[in-house]
C-alpha cells in the first residue's frame, strides 16, 4: 500500500471514530478521523488520497450528501458507507450514486477491512490507468497530421493499400508513416497500438 493512502473516517459518534481508528491503525492502515461531513469537506482539498468510510446518517450533511458534494467537486475518492439495519435502502441509494460498498452495523471487523482494502486497490488501479492514459495522450501529440491519419486508419482496420488510396499516397509511404507511428507511440505490435488508443478513447 502506498504511504499516501489514508482511510478517512467520517462519523459524528466519537466512540465509533475512536474504535475505527484503533481497528485501522492496528491493521496497518493510516487513518484520519473527521467528526462531520462539513469537517471533511473543509479538509478535502488537502486530504490525502485513499478512501472514505462514512456513516450514512449524520446531522447536517449525511453520508449520501457528502458523496454527492465530492462528486460535484470532481473528487472521485472511493466511499464506503456504514448503515444501521433500517437504512439499507439509503445505502443502496448511495451505491447507485457511486459508493463502492456499504457495511451494515454491527459489522465484522474483517468485512470492513476487506472492503477498505478493495477500495484502495481500485483507487490504485484508477491512478495507474489515468497515468497510462496521460502517457498515451502525450504520445499522440507527437504525431504529425498524416501520421494521425494513418493511425486512425490502422485503428479502423484498414490495410496499407486502402489507406494509400484514401490518402492519395503510395503504399510504401503508408508503411513509412506506419513505422513512425509505432515508434512514436512506443507500441511493440499493431494489437498493442490499437489497444492503447481504444483504452484512451473510453
Amino acid at each position: 500500500m502506498s504511504n499516501n493512502e489514508v482511510v478517512h473516517v467520517v462519523d459524528d459518534d466519537p466512540d465509533v471514530r475512536q474504535s475505527l481508528a484503533f481497528l485501522l491503525s492496528t491493521a496497518g492502515l493510516p487513518v484520519r478521523v473527521h467528526d462531520s461531513a462539513v469537517a471533511f469537506l473543509k479538509a478535502a482539498a488537502d486530504a490525502e488520497d485513499g478512501c472514505i468510510v462514512t456513516d450514512v446518517r449524520m446531522p447536517g450533511i449525511d453520508g449520501l450528501e457528502l458523496q454527492r458534494r465530492l462528486r460535484a467537486a470532481g473528487n472521485t475518492i472511493p466511499v464506503i458507507v456504514m448503515t444501521g439495519h433500517g437504512d439499507v435502502a439509503l445505502a443502496v441509494e448511495a451505491m447507485k450514486a457511486g459508493a463502492v460498498d456499504f457495511i451494515e452495523k454491527p459489522f465484522d471487523d474483517e468485512v470492513l477491512l476487506a472492503a477498505i482494502r478493495l477500495a484502495l486497490a481500485r483507487r490504485r488501479d484508477e491512478r495507474e490507468s489515468g497515468s497510462k492514459s496521460a502517457e498515451v495522450r502525450n504520445r499522440l501529440k507527437l504525431l504529425s497530421e498524416r501520421e494521425r491519419q494513418v493511425l486512425d486508419g490502422l485503428v479502423a482496420g484498414k490495410s496499407n493499400k486502402v489507406m494509400a488510396f484514401d490518402l492519395g499516397i503510395s503504399a510504401r509511404t503508408v508503411e513509412i508513416y506506419r513505422a513512425n507511428v509505432m515508434t512514436k507511440m512506443q507500441a511493440a505490435s499493431l494489437s498493442a497500438l490499437v489497444r492503447m488508443v481504444l483504452i484512451d478513447a473510453r
